[in-house]
């Protein structure tokens, strides 16, 4: 991918790819319980990204190759699991169909591994000649979920380990067992994040499935905060130096709360003083951040593309801790275009005569 995180973690539709993955089974009427593994390094990232999910049982370490990971993720499932199911983190388009007819298929022939016809004439190669020719209409691109009895799939690894096999796949352990290997043909695209093009695709096919044909939506916020001797002066979530701060129920970053109207302006969803009104006392003197962390889960997994945000104050010289706006809004909001500017009035009105700050901002959804 050439990206500085895993790839399961990068934003696609507003979401990581790893919470698309987990929502199809947490949607699949016959999951009971899910369990992920991951490197031991990311446990509180993946224990993050799954809040919300009922289904999640635990989340594991890994091991220094993909067997040893499945065999961890085995080891922990419930002692009366009778049947598994083992997914790519980074498969998001398995749809909870697809996961339907994996689990009927290992109810009536023991094992269920999903596949795809291959569409491309397959050759085998050897010193840069091509040596053979196979027959397409034999070959299948195997996917995931594959599902075994989970007895069975315990059994054929834990023989792969004595032998001291290393295979590719689920399928291959139970193969090199001796079992048969039924195979659920699936029609609807399920590749497997493996590119940067790959998540153009991935998001393009997630917002035709879920209606949204890639039509944009617009959203403004506008908020106004007196300033007040003995308050902290917070923007964006960065402390700026000054005399005074905004008067509010919460820490009154006026910028912030700008944007969280633009963002709910955008989806439909009202706006901050229905969502976190200000007689609440759990909200008193909250980071606003925090709430912006709030209405960003409240967006459906639609992607942010760019946030515009404009800050009035007369005083103080905004423009030395613009940049640090700019970080903290785009590590809330990974992927989208930031933009902070901040303007005067020529000394004209509330802002001008210093005895409030207002902010105005536009984004668009999708």
């Amino acid at each position: 991918m050439g990206a500085e995180i895993n790839k399961v973690f990068l934003p696609l539709c507003g979401k990581p790819v790893l919470w698309h993955t987990v929502a199809a089974f947490e949607n699949a009427k016959s999951i009971d319980g899910i369990v992920l593994v991951c490197a031991q390094n990311e446990t509180e990232t993946v224990k993050g990204i799954m809040e919300g999910f009922s289904k999640v049982l635990c989340v594991v370490p890994g091991g220094a190759t993909r067997q040893e990971s499945v065999e961890n993720g085995l080891s922990a499932l419930p002692e009366d699991a009778g049947i598994v199911l083992v997914q790519d983190g980074a498969r998001p388009l398995t749809t909870a169909l697809l996961i339907e007819k994996c689990v009927q298929a290992v109810q009536e022939h023991g094992s269920a591994v999903a596949c795809g016809r291959v569409v491309d004439t397959i050759k085998t190669e050897q010193n840069g000649l091509v040596e053979s020719t196979l027959d397409r209409n034999t070959l299948r691109a195997v996917q995931t979920p594959q599902g075994f009895a989970v007895d069975a799939l315990k059994k054929a690894y834990a023989q792969a380990r004595l032998r001291g096999l290393q295979v590719t796949d689920d399928a291959g352990v139970m193969e090199a067992a001796g079992f048969s290997v039924h195979l659920v043909e699936n029609t609807e695209n399920n590749l497997k994040i493996t590119t940067p093009e790959d998540l153009v695709l991935a998001e393009a096919i997630l917002r035709e499935r879920n209606g949204n044909m890639g039509m944009p939506s617009v959203g403004s916020g506008y908020d106004v905060h007196r300033l007040k001797e003995g308050r902290k002066l917070i923007l964006c979530g960065v402390s700026v130096p000054f005399e005074k701060g905004l008067d509010g129920h919460s820490d009154a970053d006026v910028a912030v709360h700008a944007l969280m109207d633009a963002l709910l302006g955008a989806a439909g969803l009202g706006d901050i003083g229905r969502l976190f009104p200000d007689n609440d006392p759990k909200y008193e003197g909250i980071d606003s951040m925090l709430l912006l962390e709030t209405v960003i889960k409240k967006l459906s997994g639609r992607k942010i593309v760019n946030a515009d945000v404009t800050i009035i104050a007369q005083r103080p010289k905004l423009m030395p801790y613009i940049p640090q706006m700019v970080k903290r809004l785009s590590e809330a909001m990974p992927g989208t275009l930031i933009n902070v500017k901040a303007t005067t009035t020529e000394h004209l009105g509330f802002e001008g005569r210093g005895e409030g700050i207002a902010a105005q901002a536009v984004v668009m959804l999708w």
